[in-house]
């Protein structure tokens, strides 16, 4: 066996909690539970999307009104760059199990500056937003910016910008804890956690990520393209 080898063994061995009998069980448990933590988050974002097909349902016209004062090429943008990300995330797993530690690093550190530019793009969306008093509450006021089909039910297109706000908000904390996560990983993997016989933790992170960039390939239709595809 090469020295590398016996080198690599003796890490995933040192990341061996006590509880369990083998790496395998270690592995397999850790996937178990990141599997049964994103179940929690789908359920939890299903909420959200219920509520939003229910109100979009029975407030449709509102709804497509509240679209079109989206911008729909920084929209597009950042599901392009979350695809990107999550491309480089895939990328930094596979580094990870075929022991180039140097190569995850760098495509880790590519994931989180895709993440920064997707914070970076949806700052100034809500900036946009924020301007034009599109933010739910005492200060919230609407209009469809063509004099000639004013907004025919701005009360209800509030409920579409709460959901929008509440729904892109909470992605985008989860983007920030996926960023903090990924950087731990760059932070370990320059230490030498990783190796070939123990790359769990980057396994699973990965699989959040890929979660997040999920949830806004719903969002980004959902949101984005009402108005697109009926008209207003």
């Amino acid at each position: 066996m090469a020295t590398s080898d016996i080198g690599d063994i003796q890490v995933a061995e040192r990341a061996l909690q006590h509880h369990f009998a083998d790496m395998e069980q270690q592995r397999d448990t850790s996937s178990f539970g990141m599997w049964m933590f994103l179940l929690t988050e789908i359920m939890f974002f299903g909420g959200l999307f219920c509520a939003y097909l229910v109100y979009r349902a029975s407030y449709y016209h509102a709804f497509v009104e509240g679209s079109q004062k989206m911008n729909i090429t920084l929209g597009a943008t950042n599901t392009a760059v979350l695809i990107c990300s999550s491309l480089t995330m895939a990328l930094g797993v596979r580094a990870a199990q075929m022991g180039k530690p140097k190569l995850m690093v760098i495509l880790l550190l590519i994931t989180i500056v895709f993440g920064f530019g997707f914070l970076g793009i949806k700052a100034v969306e809500y900036h946009e937003h924020w301007v034009n008093h599109e933010f739910p509450g005492p200060s919230f006021h609407f209009e469809t910016g063509d004099p000639a089909h004013p907004a025919t039910d701005p009360q209800h297109t509030e409920i579409y910008f709460s959901l929008y706000w509440a729904m892109t908000g909470l992605h985008a904390l989860h983007m920030v804890i996926g960023i903090g996560l990924v950087a731990w990983l760059v932070i370990a993997g320059l230490m030498g956690a990783y190796t070939p016989h123990y790359y769990n933790p980057v396994e699973n992170v990965g699989l959040y990520w890929h979660f997040v960039d999920l949830v806004w390939i719903y969002l980004f239709p959902m949101l984005y393209l009402i108005s697109k595809k009926h008209g207003g």
